[in-house]
């Protein structure tokens, strides 16, 4: 176990990861940015803690891109068993280093599996799904939040970056016959920095506007969604909601 502990703490990671002896990783985000971590748990837990609480022995969960598994452990730590599905081997392999060095491999693993590849039958359901940080760096976002909606026994947290939002009637066909737009997708270009490991494998990004997150999830059968508001503490981006946390409920 030491020598895994040297490991952890001999580098830097994306999170700040405390462990077992107290001693807390460095961190390569500088410091104004490490709360949108902060704000993420707890939206999480505002919407999880009175939702399960006292049940986390017998509540499984998957988190959809878990990189270094920070969000993972959180949840293992409350006792819930936790499966990391992550398309880059090195995060998968750096998630299963921390949850080995903060005691919790009986709680948690990663693997690596695209979202897009994922097989339910295989993997079965599971009471909570977290997609953090995930479908802004997809070319098939609406792909991936059916695959979100398919592994849900109870409530899945979609969080992202959020683009403006475009509404009125479209043309569609004819000048006769028009749709209301439902919502919108900004292109974001990862395509020079698909080496990066935040960042898109394949380059093509799109982030959608709030109103057509909450409009897909509720399309693909989501019963419930909403929006976590946020509080004047957050990120900054949470508090402008220029990225949003999305509860949705089976």
């Amino acid at each position: 176990m030491s020598n895994q502990i040297h490991k952890i703490l001999d580098r830097k990671w994306f999170y700040k990861f405390e462990l077992p002896n107290g001693k807390v990783t460095e961190s390569y985000l500088p410091d104004d940015a490490q709360a949108v971590h902060t704000t993420r748990l707890e939206m999480m837990d505002s919407v999880l803690n009175p939702r399960f609480e006292e049940k986390w022995n017998d509540i499984t969960a998957v988190d959809l891109a878990c990189h270094e598994g920070y969000f993972a452990c959180h949840l293992a730590q409350k006792g819930t068993k936790v499966t990391g599905l992550e398309a880059r081997q090195e995060h998968v392999d750096d998630a299963n280093l921390i949850a080995f060095g903060m005691g919790l491999a009986d709680k948690f693993y990663s693997k690596v599996q695209d979202v897009h590849e994922i097989d339910e039958q295989q993997t079965g359901k599971f009471d909570i799904v977290l997609m953090l940080g995930l479908i802004y760096h997809l070319e098939n976002p609406v792909g991936a939040i059916r695959k979100a909606h398919a592994l849900c026994k109870d409530v899945c947290l979609i969080e992202t970056q959020v683009a403006p939002n475009l509404s009125g009637q479209l043309d569609w066909g004819n000048y006769t016959f028009v749709k209301p737009m439902m919502g919108s997708f900004a292109i974001i270009d990862e395509t020079e920095d698909t080496h990066g490991p935040e960042m898109s494998t394949t380059g093509i990004c799109l982030a959608p506007s709030i109103e057509a997150l909450m409009w897909i999830m509720k399309k693909v059968g989501f019963k419930k969604v909403e929006l976590i508001e946020p509080q004047e503490h957050f990120y900054e981006q949470h508090r402008f909601k220029k990225r949003v946390m999305v509860a949705g409920y089976v």
